[in-house]
């Protein structure tokens, strides 16, 4: 693994996105996603607003921060308000739009050096870290995406950089419920796709203690799925309860899903 890796894999992930909705017709952006009052459409003007952010963070940071200045600090009022413009254009400008956000992030992040600190919503970050948030909003909004048009995306060993931003950014469940992050350490031990190898964090001798697939992983720390309906296990009470409040971002926890609510967990 090379430093560039997470910038390249950001890249390929971006692009199994856009192979979701590239042959979609007006009809198909319209079609409602497991996100209540989100369609297709929500889903890629979110991914197209969130990857300007980034792309401004690793290139202009001063355009950046003054863009998060004019923030209200109300999450949902914030998100709808960067997608509204996105949302009156067609889907051919759209799609335009995303590829050419998704691109310039991409080449951003990819050309800052890498022990600088961008700013970001929460807290200045590096940007192979930042790369690894975008990772986590292509993998959670994609799978709102496929979820609605009845499709299994592609996962590949390319989550290892999600399964280590979620790993970094554990306290965000707790942080969205104002709840005291404990003072404790975790071990994670999270299988590959491929199954070739087990990622692993923390302690080897942490009492509090999760381990499973990591497409299972990362469902939940999207909250795309119930933790019930995936193989996510936990030992010791304070990993059991991490598994009800897992996030890996720092927004509103919201409804998440439902136990059963899928046929299928991938």
């Amino acid at each position: 693994m090379t430093a560039s890796d997470v910038f390249e894999d950001l890249a390929r992930e971006g692009d199994e996105v856009d192979r979701l909705v590239a042959g979609l017709d007006d009809a198909g952006w319209d079609t409602p996603t497991p996100a209540p009052g989100w369609t297709v459409r929500h889903q890629i003007a979110h991914l197209t607003a969130v990857f300007t952010m980034a792309g401004l963070a690793a290139a202009d940071p001063d355009r950046f921060r003054a863009l998060v200045s004019r923030l209200s600090g109300e999450f949902a009022a914030d998100v709808h308000a960067a997608m509204a413009p996105l949302l009156q254009l067609p889907p051919a400008a759209a799609l335009e739009r995303w590829r050419t956000e998704r691109a310039t992030a991409g080449k951003a992040l990819a050309a800052a050096a890498p022990g600088d600190l961008l700013p970001w919503l929460v807290r200045p970050i590096p940007p192979a870290v930042l790369a690894g948030a975008g990772l986590m909003e292509l993998f959670g909004h994609g799978q709102d995406i496929a979820d609605a048009l009845g499709v299994t995306p592609v996962r590949t060993d390319r989550m290892r950089h999600l399964v280590g931003f979620a790993v970094r950014t554990w306290d965000f469940g707790y942080q969205a419920r104002g709840l005291p992050t404990p003072d404790t350490e975790f071990r994670f031990e999270i299988t590959a796709p491929s199954g070739e190898q087990v990622w692993a964090f923390g302690p080897q001798d942490a009492a509090q203690r999760v381990s499973g697939p990591a497409v299972d992983f990362c469902l939940l720390v999207t909250r795309r799925r119930h933790r019930d309906d995936l193989a996510v296990t936990a030992e010791g009470a304070v990993a059991q309860h991490w598994l009800d409040i897992a996030q890996a971002y720092r927004g509103p926890a919201g409804e998440g899903r439902q136990p059963g609510q899928f046929a299928a967990v991938r």
